[in-house]
């Protein structure tokens, strides 16, 4: 993890209103992200409503490493995923066909759960600090694009939420939102964006 004091307050700060059901605006490893502890569903429900999306579109989940991937699918990860994500220059999100020990307002209707291995920065530590998985959703109300840069946060947005970490990336520094891959039940990987 980062040592600058400032980084470590930031983390700690996010981690505890996470852990006390709040709402952050945070710098992901794609795009800048709104999230919360992702498995506490009314904090879930409350992104939903923050971002005025239909909750029949399932919000993407964070994981620092593949043992807590591993915790919250039903199943291995396929060897083909393995490798392409192993091999992916890019951050890959992939939806899984059954989420577990997450909140239920988190799975699609079908029971599936997209979720990224975010293994360093601001998003890998901060998902390591809480223990759990972490909802990582656009910071933007849903139709409108996404927020490369903080700057393009809109201010609905950010009075909507109970805290903003800066540390983790420079504040203007471009972006754009990963790969999305799926995993059907018979194991073949379908790209749904690339």
């Amino acid at each position: 993890m980062n040592q600058d004091p400032e980084y470590i307050r930031d983390i700690e700060t996010a981690v505890s209103v996470m852990k006390n059901g709040g709402i952050i605006a945070y710098p992901t490893d794609t795009v800048w992200g709104i999230g919360c502890d992702a498995t506490n569903d009314v904090a879930v429900k409350r992104i939903y409503e923050i971002k005025r999306r239909s909750d029949s579109k399932a919000l993407i989940t964070l994981v620092p490493d593949e043992e807590m991937l591993q915790r919250h699918i039903d199943g291995c990860v396929p060897s083909v995923c393995r490798e392409m994500l192993q091999s992916s220059d890019r951050p890959t999100t992939v939806v899984y066909p059954r989420g577990r020990e997450l909140a239920p307002s988190l799975l699609a209707g079908d029971g599936s759960v997209g979720i990224r291995i975010t293994r360093y920065g601001f998003p890998g530590d901060l998902c390591r600090a809480m223990g759990c998985p972490v909802v990582s959703t656009s910071a933007n109300i849903s139709g409108e694009p996404a927020a490369s840069v903080f700057s393009e946060i809109s201010p609905e947005i950010l009075d909507a939420v109970d805290y903003v970490a800066l540390t983790g990336r420079d504040a203007d520094a471009p972006s754009r939102p990963s790969r999305v891959v799926k995993i059907t039940d018979g194991g073949d990987v379908i790209i749904l964006r690339d």
